[in-house]
């Protein structure tokens, strides 16, 4: 059973949130929180497996509630996924590096949402369709002067061509038919090079492949 615990300030948005998880045989609402500092405590609480997450809320914002979640090691098999209203650049790159697993917003189809929450929960990072390149760009603007990770060196050169190619947004059906890999060994490659980066998942492995010079800035895409 994946566990769920959902935080927006809107009764309603929650209300129907919980409507949609809770039908659902292998989904459940654990706890609900309206504010961040709610959030953040229920989630080190409650240890859900998913944290659907709003930007904005009175108090302590969506991203910092993120970002104290993800920074607790008791809570290292949380996962957050940001839900808005507002798909805006910043709000991106920020909830990304802040730790989330995935970004959507709130006009997101049902069957999309639910979907999200399995594939976070499985331990993959998922992005709404419109905000995996625009997260490229936008890292790669961010991006000035860069520093290799001294971590990048216990990469093996398969494991360096994966993160590469994450990097530009591929799938792992992508980057299997691209090196002629199964999906599944693709992804154990993608799990290990996340593992040796230190990188929570797929989502954050872009960032570091941006900011320790493994991709460049006009590479990708």
């Amino acid at each position: 059973m994946i566990r769920v615990l959902l935080a927006d300030d809107q009764a309603l948005v929650r209300g129907g949130f919980r409507a949609l998880l809770d039908a659902e045989p292998d989904l459940t609402v654990v706890g609900e929180a309206a504010t961040g500092d709610e959030a953040v405590r229920l989630a080190l609480e409650l240890l859900p497996d998913v944290v659907l997450m709003d930007i904005r809320m009175p108090g302590t914002d969506g991203l910092a509630a993120t970002r104290r979640i993800v920074a607790e090691p008791r809570a290292a098999g949380v996962r957050v996924v940001v839900v808005t209203t507002f798909e805006l650049d910043e709000y991106v790159a920020e909830a990304i590096r802040g730790g989330a697993s995935g970004f959507l917003v709130k006009d997101t189809e049902p069957a999309d949402l639910l979907r999200a929450v399995r594939v976070v929960a499985g331990g993959d990072a998922l992005l709404s369709p419109t905000v995996t390149r625009r997260l490229l760009a936008t890292v790669a603007r961010a991006t000035r002067a860069v520093t290799e990770a001294p971590a990048l060196a216990d990469l093996t050169p398969r494991e360096r061509e994966v993160l590469v190619l994450v990097a530009e947004g591929l799938s792992n059906d992508e980057i299997g038919a691209r090196l002629f890999l199964s999906p599944l060994t693709v992804k154990t490659h993608v799990l290990r090079a996340a593992t040796k980066l230190g990188a929570r998942d797929r989502a954050q492995l872009v960032v570091v492949a941006y900011e320790s010079g493994v991709v460049r800035p006009g590479w990708a895409g």
